[in-house]
């Protein structure tokens, strides 16, 4: 039999190698003299690129193994085996046969036949159009070698820009996410505030506060863990995980607030710096005004202004001025450490109220001494209030997250450690700080004559020294003291650089996604890391407007709320991606546990009331009001959120308990399905059956197409039909039938449509005016139709 040009591209003939000695005679004789001209007539559907014969020959020398199994040559020689037949001549062995496969020029259009079951061609599992080739076809496409799918040609063919990554900075978890986030975490507050907190909560609620910071930090890094496993991290940090977990609703309200929140934090930490510079100033006698809060603004302008440059100049520069900050920073903690052993090293630090380690001081600083500062009572939950931004590193190495070789690993074993280890010194820091130095004292050496103690009896008010009324208590401790001021220098501009580097990453994440209008703009970025040098900017102007306010505990408590908000909704995204189980959530990443995370997520609302309950409000009628912008907007993006993984998830459960609700007249419905055909093709149809539906009950237009189409025309109508009840306002669905005729593709659409209980009890059919004139057949199709209706019982009354 000869094949033709149409023939199935992998037919081939079997034959018994024990009979091809004859030449093709013996049982089956007559087809087997024809397989010859068969191969002479091998269509160009046969033949394979050159380039692919030997891509193909080393994996055909191990298949070629895989059948010799255990067998020696004479076994296999003997073997009485049915074997594909690849050309007209006879071969004395197998062995022959398939090295002639290799060998052989035919090898290009005969290596199809080797195996035991035909080889797909490449052709079917690309797109022509397509450069790339990693498109699957449709059926459609397979079926019909003109169609091409340009929609998921689009979708799949992904375009990457050489240019814009090659030789781009990329961190590990180490030098991106654990050195980022312990300088972040042990920042202003470490030098500067924690000898106040402990004089002002005393030790026992000073380590409960740095633990119920520890709690909400660490529940908030399990949360962000489990989402940053979850799938590919690209740029954005925070935002791009809300965003991409909640909703684009969620994320650009975040996202904003977040961005707003880092560039505040970036003046906290130059403030800090600056009061730290003034007070180092004062020792010497030097001020630049009054030595207060005119000399702060100065120092911080100028101090912001270097920053800027070193973050513009690119992330390479930034990240060896880490690196050097990071080694300064612990030597000044090790300074401290070695202090407190050491003890006082002058009268003159025992005047100012450094006695070192003595148990009846020990006992004393044990309980809180809440005390009024500058007209400002303070409590547990104010003092938490300035401290609790110390946390707010926890973020520093995600917000960086597309400068990650890999985030997913990164993420959650810097940040984890980085808690661990930053909430261990502050706790060990502060009971040594309470051990060691007096709430109050006069810094009078006189008054330590003969041994007396009155150096710390004098009235609140009139004391300068101890750990009330100095921030420079870590200086006063340490065996050398300038060490201090460098790790305290250290400590405030390591954050400040990292939360001027955070801000335009995220914000720049969120000018990509245009989910605001107007500030496209900032989303450029220039050089071979992407760096938003427009962002940077941004930034370091909101910066410079809070510098200017010029007091630490002031803007604080902002920040707080700021912070806490996102961590809220980095808890939340992990509890709804856990309750509503869309297939895609499966994070690598298995410490964690979604009611713990809701947990979280409430532990951060009660602490932003209990900080400040106005604040709170203003932070969430914030969140609220671009939550709605972004909603009023519809941006077109589908990132495949847990909200809508919810919204089915609701639906399904909403339809399955129906199903358990019985029929009561007082409860029915009309539930219409009409034959409309497209929707906009009979618009008067369907707005009177809406009329009847309204929003209380399901309609459907059913549409029978007489001829068979393919699926991409299928979805296209369908498209069609959705903007079309968008635009005319109407809630309905769509319901599309090929049949090869109308009455069998009706009858399929009553019969199909709807799930459960939502489904059509009520059939609308247009009149058939024609009736006179139309083709008796297409006349009794249109009765069978409505006799098909009544039989279902589709226009029955309700009892």
């Amino acid at each position: 039999m000869h094949r033709s040009g149409s023939a199935n591209r992998f037919q081939v003939n079997l034959v018994n190698h024990d009979e091809r000695g004859g030449g093709g005679g013996g049982g089956g004789g007559g087809e087997n003299g024809n397989v010859g001209d068969a191969a002479a007539a091998t269509t160009d559907d046969d033949t394979f690129p050159e380039e692919m014969v030997k891509r193909r020959t080393s994996r055909l020398q191990s298949i070629r193994s895989s059948f010799r199994g255990d067998k020696s040559n004479n076994e296999r020689k003997n073997s009485q085996t049915t074997r594909f037949k690849v050309d007209g001549d006879g071969s004395d062995s197998n062995d022959d046969e398939e090295d002639n496969l290799i060998d052989d020029n035919r090898y290009a259009r005969s290596f199809r036949h080797f195996t035991r079951e035909a080889l797909p061609r490449v052709d079917n599992y690309r797109n022509i159009l397509s450069f790339q080739a990693n498109n699957r076809p449709t059926l459609d496409e397979l079926h019909h070698a003109s169609i091409t799918n340009k929609e998921t040609m689009r979708r799949g063919t992904v375009q990457v820009d050489i240019g814009d990554t090659e030789g781009a900075i990329k961190f590990g978890w180490i030098k991106g996410v654990l050195m980022r986030c312990l300088l972040n975490i042990w920042g202003v507050m470490l030098f500067l505030r924690l000898s106040w907190v402990v004089g002002q909560a005393g030790i026992i609620q000073g380590v409960l506060l740095i633990t119920i910071t520890t709690v909400v930090t660490s529940i908030t890094a399990l949360s962000m863990s489990a989402i940053s496993t979850n799938g590919v991290i690209k740029g954005g940090g925070t935002y791009y995980m809300i965003s991409r977990s909640l909703g684009p609703e969620f994320g650009g309200s975040i996202g904003l607030i977040f961005s707003l929140a880092n560039a505040v934090a970036c003046a906290m930490y130059v403030v800090g710096f600056c009061e730290s510079l003034t007070d180092l100033l004062a020792t010497f006698g030097v001020q630049i005004i009054d030595g207060e809060v005119q000399d702060i603004r100065i120092i911080g302008l100028i101090t912001i202004v270097i920053l800027l440059g070193i973050v513009v100049i690119g992330m390479e520069w930034e990240a060896k001025a880490q690196v050097v900050l990071l080694i300064i920073l612990l030597v000044a903690i090790v300074d401290f450490l070695v202090g407190t052993v050491i003890g006082p090293k002058s009268d003159l630090d025992v005047a100012r109220g450094f006695v070192g380690y003595n148990s009846s001081l020990f006992l004393e600083n044990l309980q809180s001494d809440y005390r009024p500062v500058k007209s400002v009572t303070h409590d547990f939950f104010s003092v938490f209030a300035i401290f609790f931004p110390a946390a707010t590193g926890i973020l520093a190495g995600a917000n960086i997250s597309g400068d990650l070789k890999d985030p997913s690993k990164a993420i959650p074993k810097g940040t984890i450690l980085a808690i661990i280890l930053t909430s261990i010194s502050y706790v060990g820091m502060a009971i040594m700080a309470g051990a060691t130095v007096l709430r109050d004292a006069t810094g009078n050496v006189t008054d330590m004559a003969n041994g007396s103690w009155a150096f710390a009896e004098c009235a609140p008010e009139e004391c300068e020294y101890g750990l009330h009324n100095s921030f420079q208590v870590m200086e006063l401790v340490s065996a050398f003291g300038p060490i201090i001021y460098a790790g305290c220098f250290a400590a405030t501009l390591s954050s400040a650089l990292a939360s001027l580097v955070s801000a335009p990453k995220v914000f720049q994440a969120l000018c990509k996604d245009k989910l605001y209008p107007k500030i496209g703009w900032f989303g450029k970025g220039f050089g071979k890391n992407n760096e938003p040098v427009r962002g940077y900017i941004l930034t370091f102007i909101i910066a410079v407007a809070v510098i200017l306010i010029g007091e630490l505990n002031a803007i604080a408590p902002l920040i707080s709320n700021f912070f806490l908000a996102a961590y809220c909704l980095v808890n939340f995204s992990t509890f709804h991606a856990s309750l509503a189980k869309p297939v895609g959530w499966r994070p690598t990443f298995r410490y964690y546990n979604m009611w713990l995370s809701l947990i979280g997520a409430i532990l951060c609302i009660a602490v932003m009331f209990l900080i400040s309950w106005p604040t709170a409000l203003i932070t969430f009628a914030v969140v609220l009001g671009l939550y709605l912008f972004v909603s009023y907007r519809k941006p077109d993006v589908n990132w495949g959120s847990t909200t809508q993984a919810q919204t089915y998830k609701n639906a399904l459960m909403s339809v399955q308990q129906l199903n358990n609700v019985e029929d009561h007249v007082k409860n029915y419905r009309p539930q219409i399905l009409v034959m409309s055909g497209h929707p906009s093709t009979r618009p008067l149809l369907v707005n009177f059956a809406y009329l009847l539906t309204k929003n209380l009950s399901l309609m459907v237009c059913g549409h029978v197409n007489k001829t068979q189409t393919s699926q991409k025309y299928r979805n296209y109508l369908q498209r069609k039909a959705t903007d079309w009840f968008r635009r005319q306002k109407v809630k309905g669905f769509y319901a599309y039938v090929d049949d090869n005729d109308f009455e069998t593709g009706a009858r399929a659409a009553m019969q199909a449509s709807g799930i459960g209980k939502l489904r059509p009890n009520v059939l609308l059919l247009g009149y058939k005016s024609d009736w006179t004139k139309c083709d008796a057949t297409e006349l009794e199709q249109y009765f069978n139709v409505v006799h098909k209706a009544l039989d279902i019982s589709s226009a029955r009354r309700p009892r």
